[in-house]
């Protein structure tokens, strides 16, 4: 059953860490050279992962932009080029779609030789409901289950790397929301189409669920991959106006962003690439394997429940399940 106090608690946690958070105190400007490092941004043509392409080329990085839609990609790809001097690589990326994430990955592995950090940036939140041709929730698929997959093709290249560089390790960061702690559990057997599913259809639903996934599968990514120097970090970017905020759907959420947006708790969009750019280039964030990390950089607290080694260790054999036969 429900504990009473879980809605406050949820809205506490909300209040916290997205709100009143004054400026930041480590910028773009605190990035280090990046040369000769490679990196990988999902969803790299729009909102934050832009941004974090546009940072990391700054600073001399080698960066590939994932992103399902060519043109769209392209276009950031020759915005940023105009901005920066410096090119990004396009690959294409489907999250909800197992050949396409094999496709990226293999294309990826055919071209580089090292790999320093992953971001798992791309998401997609109030959409239509809909199922990918697999039969999965959308939301789901995009969201948690084509991250793993991406993630698991691309691990015997990270582990290589870390072992190649100084500092011996590299970095995935997993995005996340404060939205997870509006979730007590998994629900796994809405993941698939069926009646379980249609009965709580809705994407505020499988946002809520794909996100508090997230944090359970960085986790268990740490537990599993630290010691073979792999850093691996749910980050929560905060409250932001990008493509992801727009609302699509009848939902919770729709009311709440809404609200948030007018009550000027959004951020401004340039602010939004810091927290997972932290996470992943800062040297102080050598130390948040396992870790939730929240604006600006700071070691948060999550959902309890995210804390449940059980129910991590349940969600990996589940997402392992899906994706060993392909």
């Amino acid at each position: 059953m429900p504990s009473l106090f879980f809605p406050l608690r949820a809205a506490y946690a909300f209040f916290k860490e997205a709100w009143f958070l004054g400026s930041p105190s480590w910028t773009t400007e605190d990035i280090p050279d990046l040369t000769g490092q490679v990196f990988i941004v999902t969803g790299g043509n729009s909102g934050l992962g832009k941004e974090t392409v546009r940072a990391l080329l700054e600073h001399n990085a080698r960066v590939y932009l994932a992103s399902r839609d060519e043109k769209r990609a392209l276009a950031a790809i020759d915005e940023l080029f105009d901005q920066t001097g410096r090119k990004a690589r396009f690959l294409h990326l489907d999250l909800a779609d197992f050949t396409s994430i094999k496709a990226a990955a293999t294309e990826f592995l055919r071209k580089e030789k090292r790999l320093d950090v992953l971001f798992n940036n791309a998401g997609i939140m109030t959409t239509p409901t809909e199922v990918t041709p697999n039969g999965y929730d959308r939301v789901v698929h995009t969201n948690l289950l084509g991250p793993f997959y991406f993630t698991k093709l691309l691990l015997p290249l990270l582990i290589s790397t870390s072992q190649a560089r100084p500092d011996g390790q590299t970095r995935i960061v997993n995005l996340t929301s404060s939205v997870h702690h509006l979730v007590e559990s998994l629900n796994f057997d809405a993941f698939h189409d069926g009646l379980e599913r249609r009965a709580r259809a809705g994407s505020s639903f499988s946002y809520c669920q794909s996100k508090f996934g997230d944090i359970l599968f960085s986790n268990e990514l740490s537990r599993r991959y630290k010691d073979q120097g792999v850093i691996s970090t749910a980050v929560n970017p905060g409250n932001f106006a990008t493509q992801l905020q727009q609302p699509q759907a009848d939902s919770i959420l729709t009311h709440v962003v809404s609200w948030q947006h007018w009550c000027l708790f959004i951020y401004p969009p340039e602010w939004g690439s810091l927290t997972q750019l932290w996470a992943g280039v800062a040297p102080d964030a050598a130390e948040t394997s396992g870790k939730y990390v929240i604006p600006w950089g700071r070691i948060g607290q999550p959902n309890e429940a995210t804390e449940d080694v059980e129910l991590a260790v349940k969600l990996w054999i589940w997402l392992e399940d899906q994706v060993k036969d392909l």
